[in-house]
């Protein structure tokens, strides 16, 4: 049965992009030599590409903040409607959840793709660069897919027009459940992250999943590769703050205050020596402090000073461990200036965990999509991503996709204002993620 393909966008402009992108993809196509280009999905794929890079366009230049995404998630909606796939929104805030039922009975698999963008001016020079502004904590502020998520959601609907095709959905076993998640950059602080939310709200239930894949754009990798990192692929992200408090006074009379300034500026320094001297050595760990804030005058020593910062790691037990040096060196140190510290520490996201197994069975399909020796090693992220709390949930693969056309120069990476992936990406992301599910579905169907 043939399906409509709908997306608020303009035919001509997708026509006039699709010749203008099909010598780059055919020349990296051929250099690589990625096999969806003979699977039964790559007619599929091909008749796609205009919309997925469409869309992309489209979200890239109406980005939008976490829980905010309410054009973004519209775009999805209608888009997964057309395809013909059970639709529902409102999901963790701004999410949408649809549910493609292939034509035999089978096992269930989810795919995560993530929509927010960040409070970041854009300075790409694109011709679909964003110009919009918001409010992020108080202050107006430029609003970017500085992280890919664009990019994400396209891929995330080609998999899914690709899946409900007619070359795919009838001999498909089991079912896909999408996962359009909001927050994933979480919300101003304290601020909750979407795939929780979308948890509560339900999103694994009625059907359960039993593995969840995403995806990630890595500028550091090549077009045409990908990287799965068994285990602990991305860290833990925990969010410290240390309140200081001191004694007011002039500027021109320190001794009769107690300076906050010189407290935080001796626990700064202390904290250093977590890394290098109470962790081992073959633990990756990283300590922070990414805002410092005190006084409002030159010539007054303020009464309290604040550090804002955040701790990476990958193993809970050392997790643990740098929670109480943290705590202990900023309490040690106030003292003994005879101020006082109070220390605050919240667990934003655990570790992003790849489940062995499922990375090892996949791996073929990896090589099936891109060509040998495609799926390249990396070693573990120290970023963090909240996929991690659908992965705890079911055994998941967090993948990594290569953007970057090295013969063009160094990249900018991801949270910067010149992030700019290259296009010729979404293919790739679109034909291994449908390799994935279909090889997945395939091997679990009764």
């Amino acid at each position: 049965m043939k399906r409509n393909v709908s997306i608020p966008f303009s035919a001509l402009a997708a026509a006039t992009f699709l010749v203008a992108l099909a010598p780059s993809v055919a020349a990296q196509s051929a250099a690589s030599q990625p096999a969806w280009r003979s699977a039964p999905w790559a007619g599929a794929i091909e008749r796609l590409l205009p919309l997925v890079v469409e869309a992309r366009r489209s979200i890239h230049a109406h980005p939008e903040l976490g829980e905010r995404e309410l054009r973004t998630a519209a775009l999805v909606a209608e888009q997964l409607t057309s395809f013909g796939l059970e639709v529902r929104t409102g999901i963790g805030g701004t999410g949408v959840v649809a549910v493609l039922t292939g034509g035999r009975p089978g096992a269930v698999v989810a795919y995560r793709a993530d929509m927010d963008a960040l409070p970041i001016r854009e300075q790409t020079g694109l011709a679909f660069a964003s110009t919009r502004t918001d409010t992020w904590d108080g202050k107006e502020v430029g609003v970017m897919h500085a992280c890919g998520h664009d990019m994400h959601t396209a891929i995330g609907l080609g998999v899914a027009g690709v899946l409900a095709s007619d070359e795919v959905r009838p001999n498909l076993p089991g079912r896909v459940v999408f996962l359009f998640q909001p927050a994933e950059e979480s919300m101003p602080d304290p601020g909750l992250h979407g795939a929780a939310r979308m948890l509560a709200d339900g999103a694994f239930e009625d059907p359960r999943p039993a593995a969840v894949f995403g995806l990630h754009v890595n500028p550091l990798l090549a077009l045409g590769t990908a990287s799965a990192i068994p285990k602990g692929a991305m860290a833990a992200v925990d969010r410290f703050t240390i309140a200081i408090q001191g004694k007011q006074a002039h500027g021109a009379y320190p001794h009769a205050g107690i300076d906050p300034v010189v407290v935080a500026s001796h626990v700064v320094t202390a904290l250093q020596t977590i890394v290098s001297r109470n962790v081992d050595t073959h633990e990756p760990v990283v300590v922070t402090v990414g805002k410092i804030e005190a006084g409002n005058r030159f010539n007054i020593i303020p009464d309290t000073a604040e550090l804002v910062g955040t701790i990476r790691t990958h193993d809970e037990t050392v997790q643990a461990l740098v929670h109480r040096r943290l705590e202990a060196l900023a309490t040690g140190i106030a003292a003994s200036f005879g101020a006082t510290a109070t220390v605050t520490i919240d667990r934003v996201t655990p570790v992003t965990w790849n489940d062995p197994e499922l990375v090892e069975r996949m791996r073929p399909s990896f090589e099936r999509a891109l060509g040998p020796g495609q799926l390249v090693p990396e070693r573990p992220h120290m970023g963090g991503e909240d996929f991690a709390f659908f992965a705890r949930e079911v055994p998941g693969l967090f993948w990594f996709l290569g953007v970057s056309d090295f013969s063009k120069g160094r990249p900018t990476l991801v949270h910067t204002p010149t992030f700019a992936p290259e296009e010729d990406a979404l293919v790739f992301g679109v034909g291994t993620s449908v390799q994935l599910l279909v090889d997945w579905l395939g091997a679990e169907a009764p």
